[in-house]
């Protein structure tokens, strides 16, 4: 099986989807929007519209069964192609972010696929098209406990102190590095607060094992994967209400999700004092990155044994 893979910007969870639907036999070409994106700032329209033509031409040149939209923004351009079935699989800020053009397009897309993904029951709940929940894997051999003591003799942190770990670049206004800040700053206990941003993510396990707990106070989040990721270090999460971290880490151990600042400085102040670990790992099972693998394989095989039922060319002639 040959699939086309379009994305706006590789991620490390979607690299992983690419490889575990690869150590599976599907063959995956990668097809991702040029130009630059950082931070809060998208790519051009000028961006996309180079985009379009490669799209065609790929589909073309090539013997592709199945085209696969990763992301609401790319989804027109796989229903564009008038031959290949098509995926969308929507990511979280598509959907449930501000801009109401792109919940717009997003819902167009899943309309028309042959077939939709969402990874988190809250977004679920807001689509009314048929679709399937198919959680983002974890990298559960990578993201493991380890001694807190290792972490940081590796990372080179000459520090006895507790630290809470806030894993985004503190510009990014949406990620609330102030609010942060504030509660670090307002906590009765000794804690020192570190940003981590850009590094390698094989080293992000280091640095979670080294924190005493990951502190996100995000406006909005699509996820965040950082917390999946955190749960399977067993690291403790205090956490604003935002994506799907509530259905990862609401029921773990150790774990504060709120968006009142009393109960996360209240959460802060207990995890520091008690020192203790969450029990996280619990939470991410089933989460695996070879179990997404496994039903997005079998997601492709169902779509193209209906187009083959049914002698449809393409999913841009029929809803699900």
């Amino acid at each position: 099986m040959n699939v086309l893979q379009l994305v706006t910007s590789r991620r490390p969870f979607f690299d992983q989807q690419v490889s575990a639907l690869e150590d599976r036999g599907v063959d995956c070409t990668v097809l991702e929007v040029p130009g630059r994106h950082s931070g809060d700032s998208g790519r051009s329209p000028a961006a996309y519209a180079r985009f379009y033509p490669t799209v065609l031409s790929a589909v073309r040149s090539s013997s592709f069964d199945i085209v696969h939209a990763n992301y609401g923004l790319v989804a027109p351009f796989a229903l564009a192609q008038p031959t290949r079935p098509v995926v969308v699989s929507l990511w979280g800020t598509d959907l449930m972010g501000q801009q109401s053009w792109l919940r717009s397009v997003s819902r167009y897309g899943v309309r028309r696929a042959d077939a939709a993904v969402v990874p988190s029951r809250p977004m679920s709940r807001e689509l009314e098209t048929d679709h399937e929940l198919i959680p983002f894997g974890v990298d559960t051999d990578l993201f493991r406990p380890m001694s807190r003591a290792h972490a940081r003799e590796y990372l080179g942190w000459e520090t006895d102190r507790p630290v809470a770990l806030f894993p985004y670049d503190r510009t990014r206004a949406v990620k609330d590095f102030p609010r942060a800040r504030r509660l670090v700053e307002r906590a009765e206990v000794d804690v020192e607060l570190r940003t981590v941003t850009g590094v390698d993510h094989a080293e992000m396990p280091y640095y979670m094992n080294a924190s005493d707990l990951l502190l996100v106070t995000s406006k909005r989040e699509s996820g965040p994967m950082v917390v999946k990721e955190a749960a399977a270090c067993d690291l403790p999460v205090v956490s604003t209400d935002v994506g799907f971290v509530r259905e990862t880490v609401g029921d773990v151990t150790n774990c504060i999700v709120s968006d009142n600042d009393g109960a996360l400085l209240g959460g802060l102040e207990r995890i520091v004092e008690t020192g203790d670990r969450a029990n996280g790992r619990d939470a991410v099972d089933g989460l695996s990155v070879d179990s997404l693998g496994e039903r997005l394989s079998g997601l492709y095989r169902r779509v193209l044994d209906r187009e083959e039922a049914t002698g449809y060319p393409t999913g841009v002639s029929h809803d699900v």
